[in-house]
């Protein structure tokens, strides 16, 4: 098994870190450290408040004393470039003999200086973000589709889309159900290793990319539930949503929130809950009747008991299972979507 190095200069936070904080919340056991200068001297617990005794260094060379047999660039930068900074580190692990795990847009097998390094010290560069080729365009097979499909959607970025359908899944296989997690962005397509890079995807073919993805698993499945990403309401990345919702053609629909956040990461006002849930549907009625089973919230930063005043209000409100799957591990939202379950 891969022993990872976690790269994110600057970044080892419970956001910008997105990718790399969810190899350490649900696969602690294959990384044995993280580079952040900022933070080096200090353990992904003191940090995040998960991840026990892994540590923090400043760089490679630091890392070396664990004994690291991979890096994974663990943030990702806007833009989805390296900078001077995540170079020198890339390259000090090819140096040393670590495969490389990417999700960045810039694809490394294709960069002329670490290519060649890659080759000359057998090793494996993974760009996870290079797109299918040859694309595929959609069919409309979503008609005829029998199996249910699940899509986790949010009222901005960042907002745990990721983390709660990795959540629901393994809650519902642990309940004995045949749950098929389709990937749509790194972080999702290295944890359950299958799924499409939405965002790098050529928009005709965003909605034909989700769909094949689905039809590849078959209908002999009780759910398939789908990675959301960005937001309806987010100026930046919306393209991406609105292409990956027609693509998945949900049943059924989680909605995600980060409580307290009044402006989104387009520097615009947030939308509320409902209204972005009422967007979702409107959208969705002139295809098919689709619905929502629940929210789920983000609670990172709130009181424990400020958290479980807002999770009670916004179920009352809603009238849905409203949880904090991580924090609290409340069984009604799975409750909700089993219910709906052959």
């Amino acid at each position: 098994m891969p022993e990872f190095v976690i790269l994110c200069p600057g970044a080892f936070d419970y956001i910008l870190n997105k990718t790399g904080n969810m190899l350490i919340r649900y696969r602690p056991q294959d990384v044995c450290c993280v580079i952040d200068p900022d933070k080096a001297g200090r353990t992904a617990q003191d940090v995040l408040g998960f991840g026990g005794k892994i540590p923090v260094v400043s760089n490679f060379k630091e890392a070396e004393d664990y004994s690291p047999n991979a890096l994974l660039i663990g943030s990702a930068p806007q833009g989805g470039y390296i900078n001077k900074d995540y170079r020198t580190e890339i390259t000090a692990a090819i140096q040393y003999g670590c495969d490389i795990y990417s999700g960045m847009h810039q694809f490394l097998n294709d960069d002329p200086e670490l290519a060649p390094l890659a080759r000359e010290k057998a090793i494996t560069i993974n760009d996870f973000r290079r797109p299918p080729n040859p694309p595929h365009f959609p069919k409309g097979s979503w008609i005829n589709r029998k199996v249910k499909v699940l899509l986790i959607v949010g009222t901005d970025c960042d907002t745990g889309k990721m983390t709660t359908g990795w959540e629901i899944t393994e809650r519902l296989k642990n309940r004995g159900r045949d749950v098929r997690f389709i990937g749509t962005g790194q972080t999702g397509i290295m944890l359950g290793g299958y799924g499409v890079p939405i965002d790098a995807v050529v928009g005709d073919f965003m909605a034909g990319e989700i769909e094949y993805a689905i039809d590849e698993v078959g209908d002999q499945v009780d759910l398939v539930i789908v990675e959301g990403q960005g937001s309806l309401t987010n100026m930046y990345y919306a393209g991406v949503t609105l292409g990956l919702m027609h693509g998945a053609m949900p049943d059924y629909m989680v909605m995600t929130d980060e409580p307290g956040r009044a402006i989104d990461v387009s520097n615009n006002q947030m939308a509320s809950i409902g209204d972005v849930m009422d967007l979702h549907l409107s959208l969705m009625k002139n295809f098919k009747q689709s619905q929502f089973l629940g929210i789920n919230l983000l609670t990172l930063k709130m009181a424990e008991n400020l958290a479980l005043k807002e999770i009670k209000n916004l179920g009352k409100k809603h009238k849905l299972p409203a949880t904090d799957l991580v924090r609290f591990g409340d069984g009604k939202l799975i409750d909700r979507i089993e219910q709906e379950l052959p």
